[in-house]
Formats: C-alpha cells, structure tokens, sequence
C-alpha cells in the first residue's frame, strides 16, 4: 500500500510543473489587468497629481532653503498653477472663437482661390500649344478646379458644422466642464502629497524587503535622473518654443498670437505634436492676409523647430534621455494609440526608462552574458 504524500510536498510538486506556475502567472497577469482597468481613472488622477507635487519639490525646497515655511510655498504653487488655468481657458476660448470667426469667412477665400486659379489657368493656357507643358497644363487646371469644388462642397460644410453651437467643437466646451471635479481632486491630492513628499518616498521603500531596498533606492535614483530631468528640461523646452513662437506671430502680426504661442508651448511637452497644434490654426488665421503671411508664419515655426532641435535640447536635456528620434517617434505613436495624450505624454520618459534598465541592469547580468 502506497505512502500518502504530505500535502506540502504534493503542493510543491505541482507547483514544479512549468505549465502549472505559467498558467497561475497569466491568470495572475489577467487578474492585474483587469484590476487596473476598474481603477485606470483614480490611477492617472493619482499619477498627475504626483507629477504636480514631483515638478514642484525643487521650488518647494528651495523655498525652504530661505526659511520660508513649506506651506507657503505650496499655497504659492497653487495660487500659480490656478492662475496658469485660468490663463489657459481664457486663452483656449478666444483661439476657438477667432476659428469660428475663420470660418464663417470661408466663402470669401473659396472665392479668391477660384480667382487664383482662373488667373493660374489663364496663365497657363499660352502653354496648350506646347508638346510638353500641354499635358500638364491640362492636370494643373483640372486638379486645381476640383480641388476648389471639392472645399466648397465637402469641406466647407464641415467646418461650418464643427464650431456651430451644437456643434462637436463648441459643444466640447461644455463637457470639459466635467472635468472640473478632476481637477478639484488632482489640486487636493497635489496638496497632500507635496506637504509629505520626503515620506512618500520612504513609505514605498519600506514596502520592498530589507535585501531589495538598496537596489530599489539605486533604481529610484536613475529613475530621478532619466524621467524627472526629462520632465522638468521638457517644460522648459516647452516655455521656450510657446514664448518664441508667440512673439514671432505677434511681430508677423497673426491674430490670437498669444494663445496660439501658448497652445504651442503646452503641446509641444509631448515631442513634436507642438508645431502642428500650433501651426494649423496660425496658417488659417494668416490666409485671409495672403500668402506671404503664410510663408511667414512657416517660417516662424520652422526657425522656433531648429532653435529647439539643434540649440534647446541639446544643452537643456542634454544626454538626459539619449534616444534615437525614431525611438522617439515610435514611443509617442504607441502611447498615443494604447492611453490617449496621457500616453504621448508619458511615452518618451518611460521609452528613457526602459532603455536605462537595460544598460543598467540587463546589458551587465548573468543573464544576458549567459553565464549560470
């Protein structure tokens, strides 16, 4: 008669089995996920408001350093992040208003691009003639011609309906105002955690056993020094770009320069979604000036683009984050895809992130070597 085996060593062999320990890790893994999934919005919540009390502990601390109580500083943090908000609907509100402005003078710069082209075509009629230019000729007018019909047809109606009042872009006003109560809650948590910021700190710590928590402080300490000098040397970058793209259109003499400087200035903190933001609506604005306007508001963009890739970056950033520009791209474009602007935004420190791991800790292990 066969021995009963002891439970703990019949758990242990069952546990052996790889099949067994990989199906518990996926339903584990399934498990997180869809715990993560219930709790997604108090975790970016959370997460914005740590990145609020993160950014603002150096100014914090510096205030300190000058005797002047922790809590001051926090009530003057607030007071300019509040300020900064306020300037940023204000200014939000009268880009969308000059847009809506824009385009109820559409049919005005439908007309005149119909005059250009019948002048292009007339041009280039003296050409009908030619064996060369005669085909092309004939592919210019007739891709120009469609082209206006196809704005006056399909195009303008659309924008027209984008910002009329039940439309998605004015009516977007209303809902963002649901996000009041977010903010609320972000500013409450941003508060607590910058009184208690060093604790934080030591609290997560705690939580790894004594054995881990000199690597666990050695990986916060990179993780300081490739997410959180790229996050404060991105919001310096991004001050930058808005001021000089503001006082460019101001001087071209593009309405709304301001806020358009400002809107490019707070998109340009996600890498490379700045310019375009910005530049869209300062070439509409431009159009009804004329296309050297135009060409000028090109140009202002494209100069305040080389400033930050080759002067900017390079001496704020330094060799912070040394990504690849592709990496870059390819970081933001699956950040985008998988969490929204939350994901842009937070693609390329993690992209950072990762990269320090493995020539930190993965490139050097016995794993990657292949020894035992």
């Amino acid at each position: 008669m066969m021995n009963p085996v002891p439970e703990g060593n019949a758990f242990v062999s069952i546990w052996r089995n790889p099949y067994v320990r990989v199906a518990v890790f996926l339903l584990l893994a399934y498990l997180a996920y869809r715990f993560i999934g219930q709790i997604a919005n108090v975790l970016i919540l959370a997460t914005v408001a740590y990145v609020i009390a993160y950014l603002a502990n150096p100014l914090l601390v510096w205030f300190e350093r000058r005797r002047v109580r922790r809590g001051v500083g926090i009530l003057f943090v607030l007071l300019a992040l509040i300020g900064l908000l306020a300037l940023a609907s204000t200014l939000l509100v009268a880009v969308i208003q000059q847009f809506a402005n824009l385009i109820e003078s559409l049919p005005q710069l439908v007309a005149r691009a119909n005059e250009l082209i019948l002048s292009l075509s007339g041009w280039l009629e003296r050409f009908r003639d030619s064996p060369i230019l005669g085909g092309f000729q004939q592919q210019i007018t007739s891709f120009t011609q469609s082209g206006a019909e196809t704005l006056q047809r399909n195009i303008l109606p659309f924008l027209q309906r984008l910002v009329s009042a039940n439309g998605p872009l004015v009516g977007g006003l209303s809902t963002a105002a649901g996000w009041l109560g977010n903010l609320v809650l972000i500013l409450i948590l941003s508060i607590y955690m910058m009184a208690g910021f060093d604790k934080i700190g030591l609290t997560l710590l705690r939580i790894f056993p004594r054995r881990w928590q000199p690597l666990a402080l050695e990986l916060s300490q990179n993780v300081e020094r490739a997410v959180g000098g790229y996050l404060r040397g991105q919001i310096l970058i991004a001050v930058a770009v808005g001021t000089m793209i503001g006082v460019g259109l101001a001087i071209v003499g593009v309405p709304q320069a301001a806020a358009i400087g400002f809107l490019a200035g707070i998109f340009n903190i996600v890498p490379y979604l700045g310019p375009i933001i910005g530049a869209l609506p300062a070439i509409l604005l431009a159009l009804p000036d004329g296309w050297l306007k135009v060409v000028l508001v090109i140009v202002v963009f494209v100069a305040a683009n080389q400033i930050e890739g080759n002067f900017l970056s390079p001496y704020i950033l330094g060799r912070t984050t040394d990504l690849h520009p592709i990496t870059v791209l390819l970081s933001i474009l699956i950040g985008l895809g998988l969490f929204g602007i939350v994901g842009a935004l937070i693609a390329v420190p993690l992209a950072a992130l990762g990269k320090l791991l493995l020539h930190e800790y993965y490139y050097p292990s016995r794993v990657y070597k292949g020894g035992p």
